[in-house]
């Protein structure tokens, strides 16, 4: 999907149950959003932990839905359900309740909605999606997977809740329909848990999990099957999902991401295909599957065809300028993240990669502002930081860079380079004591490093300042 390193390219995603971080923070920006501090919380009462379970009764997965209606109907993602044979939800306080049937699945948008048995229920109430603007604050619920746990036969877990705004709502690989972009994390388990506003209405039902690219559908593309009488059965899913295109995909999406067995995945994907080869997300993915075994020409061939079909999807765009760099094709890079930010113009990973690009094309100073406009969005965002150091170094603002790059160690990045280009400052300015510092970490990170070596004997003859 998208890089955390420009430098060290990997991938950090799952389209559908991906993570590109996994640290749920409070992300604060200064003077971008506000909202009233309200007295009550989420009533996390109607937040539920969804167990699919096989033929044999034993849980496979986890995802979260959420209540909307009294009677017992809950809102989740399509995806937790495949393959399930029959589900159960689980509330905070640990009773366990059946799911009776289904009313209403959407593959493409990736929505179900279930009917619990009994009813009165304790229920979140929906918002409006359509009156978001960019920068409203939002708050994302979910039952995040590392915290559940078997307990005396009975799975048990605990609603984590986060925190951010609205970076926009965009289309994504399908043109049909948009996403909120969101800074309020999603961890893994938030499928299907609900996105909400200051006043606690659910606007949102979180799909895509990421570092600044949670990705939510917009509840009113729900709200009008929320009310639907209809009812069928998971068998019947069962047999409906035999020959969908999106099924074969989940299926592979799992074996990629989860599973880690990408020729597994690369079978599911050709067999999505085969029903429309058309299927971007497919198509998508398998260009992951393809760099996983290794094979990145390939990968970006699958990349290109992406775009070819979808050429306005800014994931698929960032992960090709990603690919473009790392094959050292700097020019192409910048005009794949150009195009991605010009569909998506707060895409916080695309602006930092493209700063790096930039960089590696000796446009430092044409660098700083996208990196500045990433930071912005994301202050903790430590590659930001130290792109922004590279900028600054190339465009000769020394001063300025060794701030960032201190900023991104502090953040936890840390790489030889940066502490070349530290010694570098600190050498031309006379600072001996400071430059030794660099090389004694260059060394540490690199015993056999002889060209710091050499320097460090150098700057052993000098008088410290």
């Amino acid at each position: 999907m998208l890089y955390q390193c420009i430098e060290s390219i990997r991938s950090n995603h799952n389209l559908l149950k991906r993570i590109v971080a996994c640290g749920l923070i409070f992300i604060a920006v200064s003077g971008l959003f506000s909202f009233s501090a309200h007295a009550y919380e989420v009533n996390k009462n109607a937040i539920v932990l969804l167990a699919a379970k096989d033929g044999n009764n034993r849980t496979f997965s986890t995802g979260t839905g959420f209540i909307v209606d009294p009677d017992g109907t809950l809102v989740t993602n399509y995806h937790v359900l495949v393959d399930a044979v029959s589900m159960e939800a689980i509330f905070r306080d640990g009773s366990t309740v059946a799911v009776e049937g289904i009313k209403k699945v959407d593959r493409s948008k990736d929505f179900a909605i279930l009917k619990l048995k009994g009813d009165i229920y304790s229920t979140l109430e929906i918002g409006d999606s359509d009156s978001l603007k960019t920068y409203d604050y939002t708050s994302a619920l979910g039952y995040l997977t590392e915290n559940v746990q078997m307990v005396q036969g009975q799975l048990k877990g605990n609603i984590v809740q986060t925190y951010g705004f609205v970076l926009g709502v965009h289309y994504q690989a399908n043109p049909d329909f948009t996403y909120i972009y969101t800074t309020s994390q999603f961890g893994p388990g938030f499928s299907g848990g609900p996105l909400v506003n200051n006043h606690n209405q659910v606007v949102g039902l979180a799909t895509v999990e990421g570092r600044a690219i949670n990705l939510a559908l917009p509840i009113n593309y729900i709200k009008p099957y929320v009310k639907d009488s209809s009812r069928f059965s998971f068998q019947t899913l069962l047999e409906q999902d035999k020959n969908a295109k999106e099924t074969f995909y989940y299926k592979g999406n799992f074996a990629l991401y989860n599973q880690g067995d990408p020729q597994k995945a690369i079978d599911y994907f050709n067999k999505a295909l085969d029903k429309d080869p058309n299927y971007v997300l497919a198509h998508y993915d398998l260009a992951v599957a393809h760099r996983n075994q290794g094979d990145i020409p390939l990968a970006i061939e699958k990349y290109e065809e992406v775009i070819k079909i979808n050429p306005k999807f800014p994931e698929g765009l960032s992960n090709l300028g990603g690919h473009y760099f790392r094959e050292g094709r700097y020019e192409e890079a910048v005009r794949s993240f150009k195009s991605a930010i010009e569909h998506y113009p707060n895409f916080i990973q695309a602006l930092s990669n493209l700063g790096a690009a930039l960089v590696k094309t000796e446009k430092g100073q044409e660098a700083i502002p996208y990196l500045k406009q990433a930071i912005s969005l994301s202050p903790e965002f430590g590659m930001a930081h130290f792109n922004l150091g590279n900028a600054y170094f190339s465009d000769k603002q020394y001063p300025l860079a060794e701030k960032s790059f201190m900023k991104a160690i502090e953040l936890g990045v840390d790489y030889l380079s940066l502490h070349w280009k530290l010694y570098e400052i600190y050498h031309s300015n006379g600072e001996t004591s400071k430059a030794k510092k660099q090389l004694d970490i260059i060394l540490k990170l690199d015993p056999e490093d002889l060209k710091a070596r050499q320097k460090r004997e150098e700057l052993l003859a000098v008088p410290r300042k």
